[in-house]
């Protein structure tokens, strides 16, 4: 909520045609890639465990190189990356309602391999 309402904020002041300082142009670039994460499709929802990683992946920067446009894509080929390999994350999120960060962000440092946005997350 934070995230989205410091970029909502950051995005008024930008429509003002003011100039933005890098870090600022940094948080409505990826305010407008949570925003893509955030839209889903009729009669699509997606399950919490779903919603948690590709949440955590977009506050986390995971996705701070991908284009707005791919975002979507992005958000698909991680979800069937991790059912595919890394299903265990998803069923702990489930079953559980805890989240392994450490094994989460392998998996998300392995998908960034082969979607080709490797070395994208802040630590």
């Amino acid at each position: 909520k934070g995230d989205l309402a410091q970029f909502r904020e950051l995005e008024a002041f930008a429509s003002l045609g003011s100039e933005l300082d890098a870090v600022s142009q940094a948080t409505l670039d990826r305010g407008r890639r949570l925003v893509e994460l955030l839209k889903q499709g009729l009669n699509s929802p997606m399950s919490v465990e779903e919603q948690v990683v590709v949440l955590y992946a977009g506050t986390r920067g995971y996705l701070d190189k991908v284009p707005v446009s791919e975002v979507q894509r992005y958000e698909q080929d991680l979800l069937d990356f991790l059912r595919a390999r890394y299903s265990g994350i998803l069923s702990q999120v489930k079953e559980q309602g805890t989240l392994d960060e450490d094994g989460l962000k392998v998996a998300l440092e392995d998908f960034a391999n082969e979607f080709g946005t490797a070395d994208t997350a802040e630590a």
